[in-house]
């Protein structure tokens, strides 16, 4: 018997090795399939777009929230690795009746470098994840935030208008780009309204491609509503995704960065 524990301080106990995973979280299934475990995955979420070549020969399991249970009792996993925030808590309590689940929980950078870690030591991948790890390391510490602190909003939604708050991953990886989260005292996803950014003396809003699509018609609509703050379209992912998409975060915010510069 092997017993892990996850990151909500449970135990975990499996009878070997596991070969047969359900992955529910996008962006640990991309580092599954990073770490060499192409034969391992059995089902994913339709959120997993990456890798691009699991999308259609993985068996699909519903959404992160909406995951048809069914499907994955069919399946039968050895091994389901999901997050605390992206699955929900009664469908999650449910599957633990029948599998082992490994549950992540992921504020800052240290978190999700520990869940590399442990997903490593749980799948038996442990070298794979340590290479992942030290370029992540290496990377962020190229990274040069700016050195005056930006007051930015990051919004993540519309209709109404949410944005990321300060106990948030995105948040973090703001904090590393050098940007001053105006939301940055308020908890999780606060919903807000633009008179808001106004009042905070918003100078930067981010706009993200996920969960809500943020395009340029977007900008230009708060363009009018925000003269004086600069509004910019951000890849959702770099900033949200904690697994081994973290290795390639650095360079995308050193272009934001150089981008923003020119504004």
């Amino acid at each position: 018997m092997l017993v892990f524990t996850d990151q909500l301080g449970s135990a975990v106990s499996l009878q070997s090795l596991p070969k047969r995973i359900i992955s529910i979280v996008p962006s640990q299934t991309e580092l599954l399939f990073d770490l060499g475990l192409d034969e391992e995955i059995i089902g994913i979420t339709r959120f997993c777009v990456h890798p691009e070549k699991w999308f259609h020969p993985k068996t699909r399991v519903g959404g992160t929230k909406q995951l048809h249970l069914d499907i994955i009792h069919e399946l039968g996993p050895d091994l389901i690795i999901a997050n605390k925030e992206e699955n929900t808590k009664e469908q999650i309590e449910e599957l633990e009746k029948h599998f082992p689940v490994w549950i992540s929980d992921i504020k800052t950078l240290k978190d999700a470098l520990s869940m590399i870690s442990s997903i490593g030591e749980i799948t038996g991948t442990q070298p794979a994840a340590q290479k992942i790890i030290s370029l992540i390391i290496k990377n962020f510490g190229e990274l040069k935030p700016k050195s005056k602190k930006i007051k930015t909003a990051y919004f993540i939604w519309q209709n109404p208008y949410m944005a990321a708050g300060g106990d948030t991953f995105i948040n973090e990886m703001m904090s590393h780009c050098g940007f001053d989260n105006v939301f940055g005292h308020a908890a999780r996803y606060p919903e807000t309204q633009i008179e808001e950014l106004s009042r905070k003396n918003c100078q930067w809003l981010l706009l993200s491609s996920e969960p809500f699509p943020f395009k340029q018609k977007h900008v230009e609509e708060l363009n009018n509503q925000l003269p004086g703050v600069n509004i910019l379209l951000v890849d959702g992912e770099m900033f949200s995704w904690y697994g081994s998409r973290l290795i390639h975060a650095p360079f995308y915010f050193s272009m934001l960065l150089a981008e923003m510069g020119k504004q």
